[in-house]
Protein backbone atom coordinates (compact mmCIF):
# COMPACT_ATOMS: atom_id res chain seq x y z
CA UNK A 1 0.00 0.00 0.00
CA UNK A 2 1.72 3.64 -1.01
CA UNK A 3 1.89 5.82 1.94
CA UNK A 4 -0.52 9.22 2.01
CA UNK A 5 2.58 11.88 1.91
CA UNK A 6 -0.10 14.65 2.33
CA UNK A 7 0.13 14.12 6.61
CA UNK A 8 3.92 15.63 6.28
CA UNK A 9 4.95 18.14 9.07
CA UNK A 10 6.86 20.95 8.26
CA UNK A 11 10.01 19.71 9.72
CA UNK A 12 9.54 16.30 7.32
CA UNK A 13 9.42 18.69 4.47
CA UNK A 14 12.67 20.99 5.12
CA UNK A 15 14.42 17.61 5.84
CA UNK A 16 13.32 16.42 1.95
CA UNK A 17 14.21 19.96 1.05
CA UNK A 18 18.01 19.88 2.50
CA UNK A 19 18.17 16.27 1.00
CA UNK A 20 17.94 17.66 -2.39
CA UNK A 21 20.96 20.06 -1.44
CA UNK A 22 22.76 17.29 -0.54
CA UNK A 23 22.26 15.15 -3.73
CA UNK A 24 22.96 17.92 -5.85
CA UNK A 25 26.49 18.41 -3.99
CA UNK A 26 27.07 14.77 -3.76
CA UNK A 27 26.29 14.46 -7.49
CA UNK A 28 28.64 17.24 -8.69
CA UNK A 29 31.31 16.32 -6.64
CA UNK A 30 31.49 12.53 -7.74
CA UNK A 31 31.69 14.07 -11.09
CA UNK A 32 34.66 16.30 -10.05
CA UNK A 33 36.41 13.13 -8.08
CA UNK A 34 36.01 10.89 -11.50
CA UNK A 35 37.07 13.48 -13.86
CA UNK A 36 40.10 14.53 -11.95
CA UNK A 37 41.25 10.65 -11.20
CA UNK A 38 40.59 10.10 -15.14
CA UNK A 39 42.48 13.55 -15.75
CA UNK A 40 45.87 12.69 -13.42
CA UNK A 41 46.11 8.72 -14.57
CA UNK A 42 45.62 9.21 -18.25
CA UNK A 43 46.03 12.66 -19.14
CA UNK A 44 44.11 15.01 -21.30
CA UNK A 45 41.64 16.99 -18.47
CA UNK A 46 39.21 18.44 -21.36
CA UNK A 47 38.49 14.83 -22.60
CA UNK A 48 38.34 13.48 -19.21
CA UNK A 49 36.06 16.01 -17.65
CA UNK A 50 34.13 16.39 -21.03
CA UNK A 51 33.63 12.57 -21.21
CA UNK A 52 32.64 12.20 -17.59
CA UNK A 53 30.36 15.09 -17.54
CA UNK A 54 28.22 13.84 -20.99
CA UNK A 55 27.99 10.35 -19.41
CA UNK A 56 26.56 11.47 -16.18
CA UNK A 57 24.25 13.49 -17.71
CA UNK A 58 23.13 10.56 -19.82
CA UNK A 59 22.68 8.34 -17.05
CA UNK A 60 21.58 10.92 -14.85
CA UNK A 61 18.40 11.04 -18.00
CA UNK A 62 18.19 7.56 -17.62
CA UNK A 63 17.65 7.07 -14.02
CA UNK A 64 15.02 9.84 -13.89
CA UNK A 65 13.23 7.93 -16.29
CA UNK A 66 13.67 4.45 -14.36
CA UNK A 67 12.39 6.42 -11.27
CA UNK A 68 8.84 6.06 -12.58
CA UNK A 69 8.83 2.41 -11.67
CA UNK A 70 9.91 2.89 -7.98
CA UNK A 71 6.55 4.49 -7.07
CA UNK A 72 5.30 1.94 -4.15
CA UNK A 73 6.91 3.50 -1.65
CA UNK A 74 8.78 6.96 -2.86
CA UNK A 75 10.59 8.13 0.63
CA UNK A 76 11.77 4.26 1.02
CA UNK A 77 12.93 4.23 -2.32
CA UNK A 78 15.10 7.54 -2.28
CA UNK A 79 16.85 6.41 1.15
CA UNK A 80 17.62 2.73 -0.31
CA UNK A 81 19.13 4.57 -3.56
CA UNK A 82 20.82 7.62 -1.33
CA UNK A 83 22.65 3.81 0.52
CA UNK A 84 23.89 2.96 -2.77
CA UNK A 85 25.13 5.92 -4.02
CA UNK A 86 27.20 6.61 -0.77
CA UNK A 87 28.37 3.22 -1.34
CA UNK A 88 29.48 3.12 -4.91
CA UNK A 89 30.09 6.97 -4.58
CA UNK A 90 32.37 6.90 -1.52
CA UNK A 91 34.64 4.12 -2.83
CA UNK A 92 34.86 5.28 -6.72
CA UNK A 93 38.35 7.09 -6.37
CA UNK A 94 39.82 4.43 -4.42
CA UNK A 95 38.36 1.54 -7.12
CA UNK A 96 39.69 3.07 -10.26
CA UNK A 97 43.27 4.03 -8.96
CA UNK A 98 43.26 0.08 -8.05
CA UNK A 99 41.86 -0.20 -11.72
CA UNK A 100 44.23 1.50 -13.54
CA UNK A 101 47.96 -0.58 -13.33
CA UNK A 102 46.45 -3.36 -14.69
CA UNK A 103 45.05 -2.96 -18.18
CA UNK A 104 43.60 0.07 -19.96
CA UNK A 105 40.28 -1.78 -20.94
CA UNK A 106 39.37 -2.47 -17.25
CA UNK A 107 40.40 1.13 -16.08
CA UNK A 108 38.39 2.19 -18.58
CA UNK A 109 35.30 -0.42 -17.70
CA UNK A 110 35.25 0.64 -14.47
CA UNK A 111 34.90 4.37 -14.85
CA UNK A 112 32.28 3.80 -17.48
CA UNK A 113 30.49 1.55 -14.62
CA UNK A 114 30.96 3.89 -11.85
CA UNK A 115 29.67 6.83 -13.87
CA UNK A 116 26.64 5.30 -14.77
CA UNK A 117 25.43 3.60 -12.15
CA UNK A 118 26.13 7.06 -9.47
CA UNK A 119 25.10 8.86 -12.20
CA UNK A 120 21.80 6.81 -12.71
CA UNK A 121 20.92 6.58 -9.04
CA UNK A 122 21.00 10.38 -8.57
CA UNK A 123 18.99 10.60 -11.55
CA UNK A 124 16.16 8.53 -9.99
CA UNK A 125 16.84 11.06 -6.32
CA UNK A 126 15.13 13.99 -7.92
CA UNK A 127 11.80 12.91 -9.19
CA UNK A 128 11.41 10.56 -6.30
CA UNK A 129 11.54 13.75 -3.75
CA UNK A 130 9.80 15.84 -5.93
CA UNK A 131 6.70 13.50 -6.15
CA UNK A 132 7.17 13.01 -2.17
CA UNK A 133 6.76 16.94 -1.91
CA UNK A 134 4.08 17.37 -4.49
CA UNK A 135 1.78 15.80 -2.55
CA UNK A 136 2.34 18.81 0.64
CA UNK A 137 2.44 21.17 -1.65
CA UNK A 138 1.64 22.32 -5.48
CA UNK A 139 3.53 20.83 -8.27
CA UNK A 140 4.66 24.62 -8.84
CA UNK A 141 6.06 25.20 -6.00
CA UNK A 142 7.54 21.75 -5.79
CA UNK A 143 9.37 22.27 -9.06
CA UNK A 144 10.43 25.54 -8.05
CA UNK A 145 11.90 24.30 -4.80
CA UNK A 146 13.59 21.40 -5.94
CA UNK A 147 15.01 22.82 -8.47
CA UNK A 148 16.44 26.01 -6.82
CA UNK A 149 17.99 23.36 -4.42
CA UNK A 150 19.02 20.90 -6.75
CA UNK A 151 21.16 24.27 -8.97
CA UNK A 152 22.70 25.68 -5.24
CA UNK A 153 23.88 22.19 -4.07
CA UNK A 154 25.41 22.11 -7.46
CA UNK A 155 27.23 25.33 -6.49
CA UNK A 156 28.53 24.33 -3.28
CA UNK A 157 29.60 20.99 -4.91
CA UNK A 158 31.85 22.33 -7.63
CA UNK A 159 33.24 25.18 -5.27
CA UNK A 160 34.25 23.24 -2.39
CA UNK A 161 36.00 20.60 -4.46
CA UNK A 162 38.39 22.37 -5.59
CA UNK A 163 39.12 24.73 -2.62
CA UNK A 164 38.46 22.65 -0.01
CA UNK A 165 38.21 19.21 -0.73
CA UNK A 166 41.02 18.30 -3.19
CA UNK A 167 43.59 20.50 -1.05
CA UNK A 168 43.12 19.65 2.11
CA UNK A 169 41.71 15.71 1.86
CA UNK A 170 43.10 14.43 -1.56
CA UNK A 171 41.40 12.40 -4.22
CA UNK A 172 40.52 9.07 -1.83
CA UNK A 173 39.20 11.10 1.36
CA UNK A 174 37.27 13.36 -1.09
CA UNK A 175 35.20 10.45 -2.33
CA UNK A 176 34.70 8.71 1.04
CA UNK A 177 34.03 12.17 2.91
CA UNK A 178 31.79 12.72 -0.07
CA UNK A 179 29.94 9.16 0.39
CA UNK A 180 29.87 9.93 4.49
CA UNK A 181 27.43 13.10 3.68
CA UNK A 182 25.17 10.82 1.68
CA UNK A 183 25.15 8.03 4.17
CA UNK A 184 24.12 10.54 7.03
CA UNK A 185 21.97 11.90 4.88
CA UNK A 186 20.49 8.51 4.67
CA UNK A 187 20.22 8.07 8.12
CA UNK A 188 18.53 11.29 8.95
CA UNK A 189 15.49 10.30 6.87
CA UNK A 190 15.28 6.80 7.91
CA UNK A 191 15.09 8.38 11.43
CA UNK A 192 12.46 11.38 10.39
CA UNK A 193 10.32 8.95 8.46
CA UNK A 194 10.74 6.03 10.13
CA UNK A 195 6.64 5.62 10.08
CA UNK A 196 6.68 5.53 6.06
CA UNK A 197 9.38 2.49 5.80
CA UNK A 198 8.15 -1.10 6.04
CA UNK A 199 11.61 -2.54 7.32
CA UNK A 200 13.74 0.52 9.34
CA UNK A 201 15.59 -1.05 11.60
CA UNK A 202 16.99 -3.28 8.26
CA UNK A 203 17.73 0.12 6.35
CA UNK A 204 19.21 1.53 9.32
CA UNK A 205 21.62 -1.62 9.81
CA UNK A 206 22.61 -1.54 6.21
CA UNK A 207 23.27 2.48 6.38
CA UNK A 208 25.72 2.42 9.68
CA UNK A 209 27.42 -0.48 8.17
CA UNK A 210 28.34 2.08 5.31
CA UNK A 211 28.77 4.88 7.40
CA UNK A 212 31.66 2.30 9.53
CA UNK A 213 32.66 1.35 6.49
CA UNK A 214 33.23 4.84 4.72
CA UNK A 215 34.31 6.04 8.41
CA UNK A 216 37.27 3.33 8.67
CA UNK A 217 38.25 4.13 5.05
CA UNK A 218 38.58 8.05 6.05
CA UNK A 219 40.59 7.16 9.44
CA UNK A 220 42.87 4.98 7.64
CA UNK A 221 42.53 7.08 4.49
CA UNK A 222 46.33 8.09 4.46
CA UNK A 223 47.33 4.27 4.43
CA UNK A 224 44.78 3.66 1.79
CA UNK A 225 46.20 6.32 -0.49
CA UNK A 226 50.03 5.19 -0.25
CA UNK A 227 48.34 1.47 -0.85
CA UNK A 228 46.71 2.72 -3.83
CA UNK A 229 49.34 5.19 -5.23
CA UNK A 230 52.00 2.64 -4.72
CA UNK A 231 50.69 0.63 -7.23
CA UNK A 232 51.16 3.50 -9.75
CA UNK A 233 54.39 3.56 -9.52
CA UNK A 234 57.58 1.13 -9.40
CA UNK A 235 59.53 2.61 -6.79
CA UNK A 236 58.85 3.18 -3.22
CA UNK A 237 56.70 6.91 -2.96
CA UNK A 238 58.92 9.07 -0.15
CA UNK A 239 57.12 11.92 -0.65
CA UNK A 240 53.24 12.75 -1.79
CA UNK A 241 51.30 15.84 -1.92
CA UNK A 242 47.79 16.94 -3.77
CA UNK A 243 48.20 20.97 -4.18
CA UNK A 244 45.55 23.62 -5.55
CA UNK A 245 47.96 23.20 -8.85
CA UNK A 246 49.06 19.24 -9.36
CA UNK A 247 49.94 16.19 -7.99
CA UNK A 248 53.57 16.46 -6.86
CA UNK A 249 55.21 12.36 -6.15
CA UNK A 250 58.48 11.87 -5.38
CA UNK A 251 59.95 7.71 -5.40
CA UNK A 252 63.17 5.99 -4.65
CA UNK A 253 63.96 2.53 -5.85
CA UNK A 254 65.02 0.56 -2.94
CA UNK A 255 67.91 -1.02 -5.27
CA UNK A 256 69.59 1.45 -7.29
CA UNK A 257 68.16 4.50 -4.86
CA UNK A 258 67.69 6.41 -8.16
CA UNK A 259 64.81 9.49 -7.50
CA UNK A 260 62.14 10.26 -9.66
CA UNK A 261 59.96 13.27 -9.64
CA UNK A 262 56.18 12.63 -10.74
CA UNK A 263 53.86 15.77 -11.00
CA UNK A 264 50.49 14.66 -12.64
CA UNK A 265 51.79 11.41 -12.99
CA UNK A 266 54.19 12.42 -15.76
CA UNK A 267 57.86 11.78 -15.36
CA UNK A 268 59.77 15.75 -14.41
CA UNK A 269 63.26 13.73 -13.79
CA UNK A 270 65.68 11.03 -12.96
CA UNK A 271 68.19 11.28 -10.50
CA UNK A 272 69.73 8.90 -12.53
CA UNK A 273 70.50 10.92 -15.42
CA UNK A 274 68.52 14.65 -14.89
CA UNK A 275 71.96 16.44 -15.79
CA UNK A 276 71.84 15.28 -19.30
CA UNK A 277 68.77 17.01 -19.59
CA UNK A 278 69.67 20.42 -17.27
CA UNK A 279 72.67 20.45 -19.20
CA UNK A 280 71.29 20.24 -22.42
CA UNK A 281 69.11 22.73 -22.02
CA UNK A 282 70.86 25.22 -20.24
CA UNK A 283 74.73 25.34 -21.52
CA UNK A 284 74.15 26.16 -24.97
CA UNK A 285 71.76 28.95 -24.77
CA UNK A 286 73.95 30.18 -21.62
CA UNK A 287 77.27 29.49 -24.17
CA UNK A 288 75.96 32.14 -26.76
CA UNK A 289 78.52 35.14 -27.19
CA UNK A 290 76.24 38.00 -25.33
CA UNK A 291 75.09 39.39 -22.07
CA UNK A 292 73.96 37.01 -19.69
CA UNK A 293 73.64 39.11 -16.65
CA UNK A 294 69.66 38.79 -15.45
CA UNK A 295 68.61 35.01 -16.17
CA UNK A 296 65.07 34.18 -16.30
CA UNK A 297 63.23 30.90 -15.38
CA UNK A 298 59.91 30.10 -16.48
CA UNK A 299 59.10 26.56 -14.72
CA UNK A 300 62.42 24.61 -13.63
CA UNK A 301 60.89 24.59 -9.44
CA UNK A 302 62.73 21.49 -9.08
CA UNK A 303 65.83 23.88 -9.06
CA UNK A 304 67.83 22.01 -11.09
CA UNK A 305 68.36 24.61 -13.96
CA UNK A 306 69.22 26.98 -11.52
CA UNK A 307 72.18 24.64 -10.92
CA UNK A 308 73.75 24.80 -14.38
CA UNK A 309 73.04 28.58 -14.66
CA UNK A 310 75.17 29.64 -11.14
CA UNK A 311 78.10 27.82 -13.09
CA UNK A 312 78.89 31.10 -15.08
CA UNK A 313 80.56 33.68 -12.86
CA UNK A 314 79.14 36.57 -14.82
CA UNK A 315 75.58 36.15 -13.44
CA UNK A 316 74.41 38.37 -11.44
CA UNK A 317 70.67 37.61 -10.83
CA UNK A 318 68.34 34.90 -11.54
CA UNK A 319 64.56 35.08 -11.60
CA UNK A 320 62.80 31.81 -11.15
CA UNK A 321 58.85 31.36 -11.78
CA UNK A 322 56.74 28.25 -10.81
CA UNK A 323 53.09 28.80 -9.70
CA UNK A 324 52.89 26.15 -7.23
CA UNK A 325 54.95 26.98 -3.55
CA UNK A 326 54.26 23.40 -2.64
CA UNK A 327 56.98 22.48 -5.56
CA UNK A 328 59.84 25.06 -4.58
CA UNK A 329 59.25 24.25 -1.34
CA UNK A 330 60.06 20.76 -0.90
CA UNK A 331 63.37 21.75 -3.88
CA UNK A 332 65.20 24.12 -1.37
CA UNK A 333 64.15 21.72 2.21
CA UNK A 334 64.00 18.03 0.48
CA UNK A 335 67.10 16.57 1.29
CA UNK A 336 67.13 14.29 -1.79
CA UNK A 337 66.29 17.18 -4.24
CA UNK A 338 68.70 19.89 -2.41
CA UNK A 339 71.48 17.50 -3.12
CA UNK A 340 70.31 17.29 -6.61
CA UNK A 341 70.12 21.03 -6.99
CA UNK A 342 73.21 21.45 -4.99
CA UNK A 343 71.17 23.77 -2.36
CA UNK A 344 70.35 26.39 -5.51
CA UNK A 345 67.89 27.83 -3.70
CA UNK A 346 69.69 29.45 -1.25
CA UNK A 347 72.21 31.71 -3.56
CA UNK A 348 71.70 35.01 -3.28
CA UNK A 349 71.57 35.77 -6.89
CA UNK A 350 68.13 33.65 -6.84
CA UNK A 351 64.79 34.82 -6.34
CA UNK A 352 61.79 32.96 -6.55
CA UNK A 353 58.74 33.98 -8.07
CA UNK A 354 55.33 31.78 -6.88
CA UNK A 355 53.23 32.88 -9.75
CA UNK A 356 51.50 31.93 -13.62
CA UNK A 357 54.13 32.48 -15.54
CA UNK A 358 51.51 33.63 -18.30
CA UNK A 359 50.67 36.49 -15.65
CA UNK A 360 54.46 37.58 -14.52
CA UNK A 361 55.60 37.97 -18.13
CA UNK A 362 52.62 39.99 -18.85
CA UNK A 363 54.02 42.28 -16.64
CA UNK A 364 56.33 45.47 -16.58
CA UNK A 365 59.45 44.69 -15.04
CA UNK A 366 62.97 44.03 -15.62
CA UNK A 367 64.54 43.26 -19.31
CA UNK A 368 66.47 39.71 -19.43
CA UNK A 369 69.15 39.00 -21.39
CA UNK A 370 68.48 34.85 -21.39
CA UNK A 371 65.29 33.15 -21.10
CA UNK A 372 64.86 29.44 -19.88
CA UNK A 373 61.77 27.76 -20.68
CA UNK A 374 61.52 24.39 -18.47
CA UNK A 375 57.75 23.80 -18.43
CA UNK A 376 56.05 20.35 -18.70
CA UNK A 377 54.98 19.08 -21.87
CA UNK A 378 52.18 21.04 -23.45
CA UNK A 379 48.85 17.72 -22.65
CA UNK A 380 46.37 19.77 -21.26
CA UNK A 381 44.90 23.28 -22.47
CA UNK A 382 46.19 24.99 -19.17
CA UNK A 383 49.72 24.39 -20.62
CA UNK A 384 49.13 25.24 -24.56
CA UNK A 385 48.92 28.85 -23.84
CA UNK A 386 52.52 28.48 -22.32
CA UNK A 387 53.59 27.46 -25.87
CA UNK A 388 52.11 30.00 -27.65
CA UNK A 389 52.60 32.89 -30.14
CA UNK A 390 51.27 34.94 -27.56
CA UNK A 391 53.32 34.10 -24.84
CA UNK A 392 56.66 34.09 -26.96
CA UNK A 393 55.47 37.58 -28.10
CA UNK A 394 55.39 38.56 -24.20
CA UNK A 395 58.70 37.08 -23.68
CA UNK A 396 60.52 39.27 -26.07
CA UNK A 397 58.93 41.87 -24.75
CA UNK A 398 60.80 41.69 -21.55
CA UNK A 399 63.87 40.45 -22.96
CA UNK A 400 66.94 42.93 -24.16
CA UNK A 401 68.36 43.40 -27.02
CA UNK A 402 70.18 40.16 -28.41
CA UNK A 403 68.49 38.43 -25.68
CA UNK A 404 68.19 34.46 -26.40
CA UNK A 405 65.57 32.21 -25.28
CA UNK A 406 65.44 28.00 -25.12
CA UNK A 407 62.15 25.47 -24.75
CA UNK A 408 62.26 22.46 -24.20
CA UNK A 409 60.34 21.04 -26.77
CA UNK A 410 59.29 17.40 -25.90
CA UNK A 411 60.42 14.74 -28.08
CA UNK A 412 61.06 14.91 -31.95
CA UNK A 413 60.47 11.10 -32.08
CA UNK A 414 57.77 10.14 -29.62
CA UNK A 415 55.66 13.84 -30.36
CA UNK A 416 57.38 14.75 -33.54
CA UNK A 417 54.45 17.39 -34.33
CA UNK A 418 54.63 18.51 -31.38
CA UNK A 419 58.35 19.37 -31.08
CA UNK A 420 57.97 20.90 -34.81
CA UNK A 421 55.16 22.76 -33.75
CA UNK A 422 56.64 24.58 -31.16
CA UNK A 423 60.03 25.55 -33.17
CA UNK A 424 57.28 26.61 -35.79
CA UNK A 425 55.63 28.96 -33.05
CA UNK A 426 59.23 30.57 -31.88
CA UNK A 427 59.92 31.40 -34.94
CA UNK A 428 56.30 33.03 -35.86
CA UNK A 429 57.62 35.61 -32.98
CA UNK A 430 61.94 35.77 -33.08
CA UNK A 431 64.62 36.24 -35.80
CA UNK A 432 66.39 33.12 -35.55
CA UNK A 433 65.77 29.37 -34.33
CA UNK A 434 67.59 26.60 -33.62
CA UNK A 435 66.82 22.97 -32.77
CA UNK A 436 68.90 19.84 -31.45
CA UNK A 437 67.89 16.88 -29.40
CA UNK A 438 69.69 14.62 -27.01
CA UNK A 439 68.93 11.46 -25.70
CA UNK A 440 67.91 10.80 -21.85
CA UNK A 441 67.42 7.58 -20.98
CA UNK A 442 64.42 8.54 -18.46
CA UNK A 443 62.97 10.15 -21.39
CA UNK A 444 64.68 8.87 -24.54
CA UNK A 445 64.90 11.39 -27.46
CA UNK A 446 64.19 14.72 -26.61
CA UNK A 447 64.45 18.10 -28.35
CA UNK A 448 65.17 21.94 -27.37
CA UNK A 449 64.39 24.96 -29.31
CA UNK A 450 66.76 28.22 -28.76
CA UNK A 451 65.00 31.49 -30.36
CA UNK A 452 67.12 34.64 -30.39
CA UNK A 453 66.53 38.39 -30.96
CA UNK A 454 68.46 40.89 -33.26
CA UNK A 455 70.79 38.06 -34.07
CA UNK A 456 71.93 34.89 -35.91
CA UNK A 457 72.30 32.09 -34.21
CA UNK A 458 75.62 30.10 -34.15
CA UNK A 459 76.23 26.64 -35.06
CA UNK A 460 79.59 26.44 -33.37
CA UNK A 461 79.03 26.05 -29.57
CA UNK A 462 81.76 26.53 -27.19
CA UNK A 463 81.05 25.26 -23.65
CA UNK A 464 83.39 26.02 -20.94
CA UNK A 465 81.73 25.57 -17.77
CA UNK A 466 82.50 22.04 -15.99
CA UNK A 467 79.76 19.21 -17.77
CA UNK A 468 79.17 15.59 -17.16
CA UNK A 469 77.43 15.40 -20.57
CA UNK A 470 77.55 18.31 -23.21
CA UNK A 471 80.20 18.79 -24.73
CA UNK A 472 80.83 21.18 -28.37
CA UNK A 473 81.13 17.35 -30.40
CA UNK A 474 77.55 16.26 -28.76
CA UNK A 475 75.88 20.04 -30.12
CA UNK A 476 77.52 19.01 -33.33
CA UNK A 477 76.11 15.79 -33.20
CA UNK A 478 72.71 17.12 -31.26
CA UNK A 479 71.35 19.52 -34.54
CA UNK A 480 71.63 16.41 -37.39
CA UNK A 481 68.20 14.73 -37.12
CA UNK A 482 67.10 11.80 -38.82
CA UNK A 483 64.69 11.09 -41.24
CA UNK A 484 62.08 9.89 -38.80
CA UNK A 485 62.37 13.53 -37.30
CA UNK A 486 63.08 15.59 -39.78
CA UNK A 487 61.32 18.95 -39.92
CA UNK A 488 57.48 18.76 -40.83
CA UNK A 489 55.13 21.53 -41.93
CA UNK A 490 53.27 21.99 -39.04
CA UNK A 491 50.58 25.01 -37.87
CA UNK A 492 52.02 28.26 -35.48
CA UNK A 493 49.83 27.48 -31.79
CA UNK A 494 48.00 30.00 -30.68
CA UNK A 495 45.59 30.55 -27.39
CA UNK A 496 42.72 31.26 -29.84
CA UNK A 497 43.64 28.20 -31.69
CA UNK A 498 45.41 25.45 -29.59
CA UNK A 499 46.64 23.65 -32.07
CA UNK A 500 49.90 22.76 -30.39
CA UNK A 501 47.24 20.44 -27.64
CA UNK A 502 45.77 18.86 -30.40
CA UNK A 503 49.27 17.64 -31.91
CA UNK A 504 50.38 16.56 -29.22
CA UNK A 505 47.03 14.41 -28.44
CA UNK A 506 47.29 13.10 -31.92
CA UNK A 507 51.22 11.95 -31.46
CA UNK A 508 50.26 10.20 -28.25
CA UNK A 509 47.68 8.26 -30.40
CA UNK A 510 50.33 6.54 -32.36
Amino acid sequence: MTPSYSTLSKQQAAILLFSILIVALCGIAYQLIIGTVSSYLLGNSVYQFSLTIGLFMFAMGVGSYLSKLLSENLIQNFINVEIAISFFGGISSLLLILAFPYVHSLYSTVMFCLIFIIGALVGMEIPLLMNVLSHKQSMKDSIANVMSLDYIGGLIGAVAFPLFLLPHLGLLKSSFAIGLINIITALINIYFFRDFLKHPRLMTFIAVAVMLMLTTFTVFGTRLSSFAEQHLYFDQIIYKKQTPYQRIVVTQSPATKEQRLYIDGHIQFSSRDEYRYHESLVHPMMSIHGKRKNILILGGGDGLAIREVLKYDDVKLVHLVDIDPEMTRISSSLAMITKLNQNSFANDKVTVFNADAFSFINQAGILYDRVIIDMPDPHNEALNKLYSREFYTMIRKRMTENGIVVSQSSSPFFTHRTFWGIEKTLDAVYDDTLSYHVTIPSFGIWGFNIASVNQKIPTNFKINVDTKYISNEIMRAAMVFAKDTQKIEVPVNSILEPKLYQLYLEDLKI
